[in-house]
């Protein structure tokens, strides 16, 4: 059997690392496919460093663009790749641009198609994620879902039983194995002058949040008020789009909100593991959280992960300031005491044994 695992954004690396070090484990063989959706592969090559990872097999650079043309630039690569180099599998992940691509381009040559975090639903059209994901679970022949929520989205959408499997969310398998890689460089807190438990945790960089001016002067009113109320540093490492929609919208950065750099999957996820309270748009960062037992309060209306919500590590709030505010408040005040509802940290194994058992 050979698998073909194609990623394209520093997230999927993450989720996709437990896949790849079962392969390894396993002595499967695989390639790895860097569609570069986000970043340029030499930008990420610290993440393959760091994770430990080998390097890709092929590197497509196709870059930022809008939707459509980043999607073309990627079936056309991705086309070629795959049909000049056997694969008896391709596994795609998530909700992005890339597994869009993977998915359409496995089906229209006739490439078995495994998605990796099947089913997840927001049920809001508006969002691209959303769309993507929705076409991939209708393309895959082996659907990965990583809850049983998850997995009955799919069948409620006609994907036939015997396609699904209840693996358990692969993020969790990062979390744990990588985190342990991660404490043994703890010098962030000092790099920024912090102290564990001492401060908040920002991430805002979703599209319907950013490009609307309304939605992103609320994010800051509601980081301002929750600044206030708890009187400790609020960080946030600034997504490049985020910081170029801010200024052209002329709004002002609160006094109590620390803009920084975008930081290193490894110091992400120790400031996560530490924060009092972390303010997101993130789904990955809503999962994360859920594992680690950090409070969060999501700035949006509607998450495809409700899993989060229904254990208690995750409130919704939307962008209106004081709904954020609220929501801070109650989430300080729980118990850290949930209980992950995403698996036991087995995910990629269970992914890599189920295809040997159909390939080998």
């Amino acid at each position: 059997m050979r698998i073909a695992i194609i990623l394209g954004t520093r997230p999927e690396i993450v989720k996709m690392s437990p896949v790849i070090r079962s392969c390894l484990v396993r002595s499967v063989d695989f390639s790895i496919i860097h569609t570069g959706q986000h970043y340029s592969y030499e930008m990420d090559r610290i993440f393959f460093f760091e994770l430990k990872l080998p390097d890709a097999a092929y590197n497509l650079e196709v870059g930022s663009g809008t939707h459509a043309t980043q999607t073309a630039r990627m079936l056309t690569g991705l086309e070629r790749i795959l049909l000049e180099d056997h694969h008896d599998v391709v596994l795609v992940q998530g909700d992005t641009n890339t597994v869009l691509a993977g998915a359409l381009v496995a089906a229209k040559i006739g490439v078995p198609l495994g998605h990796v975090e099947a089913g997840l639903r927001s049920y809001d059209r508006s969002m691209p994620e959303e769309i993507n994901r929705v076409v991939a679970d209708h393309l895959s022949d082996f659907l990965f879902a990583p809850t049983e929520t998850a997995a009955c989205n799919l069948r409620k959408e006609g994907r036939p039983d015997p396609a699904i499997f209840v693996t358990g969310n692969t993020v969790v398998d990062a979390v744990l194995q990588n985190l342990s890689l991660a404490a043994g460089d703890e010098t962030i807190f000092a790099r920024l002058g912090i102290e564990k438990g001492g401060y908040i945790l920002v991430t805002a960089h979703r599209q319907e949040n950013v490009d609307r001016r309304e939605n992103l002067a609320g994010i800051l009113k509601g980081i301002e008020l929750v600044g206030n109320e708890f009187g400790v540093p609020v960080l946030y490492p600034i997504h490049p789009r985020a910081r170029k929609m801010i200024e052209r919208f002329n709004l002002l950065v609160p006094d109590n909100l620390h803009l920084i750099e975008p930081l290193g999957y490894f110091d992400f996820l120790l400031l996560e593991a530490s924060a009092q309270l972390v303010l997101t748009d993130s789904g990955g960062v809503q999962e994360e959280c859920c594992i680690l037992r950090t409070p969060c309060v999501t700035m949006r209306k509607n998450t495809e992960r409700p899993e989060t919500v229904v254990a208690g590590g995750n409130i919704l709030a939307g962008t209106d300031p004081e709904a954020i505010l609220s929501a801070a408040r109650a989430m300080v005040l729980r118990p850290r005491n949930w209980e992950n509802p995403f698996g036991d940290g087995r995910s990629g194994d269970r992914i890599v044994g189920y295809l040997q058992e159909k390939f080998v």
